[in-house]
């Protein structure tokens, strides 16, 4: 398999208060080329906790997931971008995957499939199976399933959307279909946290995200409709 540059990019947000366990899992990723912490001005005095790493890179952008990745992205000079939450947790294994999954596909978007950490409340597995269910039959993978792709096609794609109030990753896929880009999973497991779930309760939470994705879906399944018969 040929050597692949691959640069991992790391927004951290405002409600955090703690790098870890990211920073343990760092080992795992001894060939990245680049590993790219994005703060936003309420995180920025977390990059203290940063270990001296010549590959590290701390920035400070505008708050905001797609902001920040987009702010991350821009720093990049390897051949692939991987975006990952704070909160996400691998192996070793997830990363031979990704290299292996790259490359065999290396213009597709690359996903995970997703797994629930016991943290929250409520029946996690289901979530966690409707998602896999989604990404697979839909093609519709979200942000926390760990997307990777070529920094020229993440240029092509214009990067996440900037003017989302919410769900800048679900429609970053949809440029991605929208452009032709095959959706690639690579047959691993990425775990997050589900504490979102125990703070927002998991009914309402699991509701309203149904109802802001089939919001942002279902006109964007239409213009991909349209094209296709225009």
């Amino acid at each position: 398999m040929r050597h692949i540059n691959i640069a991992v990019v790391i927004p951290v947000g405002p409600a955090e208060t703690s790098l870890e366990p990211m920073l343990g899992q760092l080992r795992y990723l001894q060939s990245a080329q680049q590993i790219i912490f994005v703060f936003c001005p309420a995180s920025a005095s977390l990059r203290q906790q940063l270990p001296a790493d010549e590959r590290i890179i701390s920035l400070t952008s505008n708050a905001g997931r797609a902001a920040q990745m987009n702010a991350g992205a821009q720093r990049v000079s390897a051949d692939f971008i991987w975006f990952l939450h704070l909160d996400s947790q691998f192996s070793n294994t997830q990363w031979q995957m990704l290299l292996q999954s790259l490359a065999r596909v290396p213009a597709g978007l690359h996903y995970f499939n997703l797994r629930f950490r016991a943290d929250g409340q409520g029946p996690m597995w289901l979530n966690g199976l409707g998602a896999n269910l989604r990404s697979r039959c839909l093609g519709l993978p979200f942000g926390d399933q760990g997307f990777c792709l070529s920094r020229e096609q993440f240029k092509c794609l214009d990067g996440y959307p900037l003017d989302a109030p919410y769900g800048e990753d679900h429609l970053f896929v949809w440029r991605a279909h929208h452009s032709g880009v095959p959706l690639i999973n690579t047959g691993s497991v990425l775990t997050t946290s589900a504490r979102k779930y125990s703070s927002n309760g998991w009914f309402q939470l699991t509701l309203r995200y149904q109802v802001y994705w089939l919001k942002q879906a279902l006109p964007q399944l239409w213009m991909l409709v349209k094209s296709k018969f225009s």
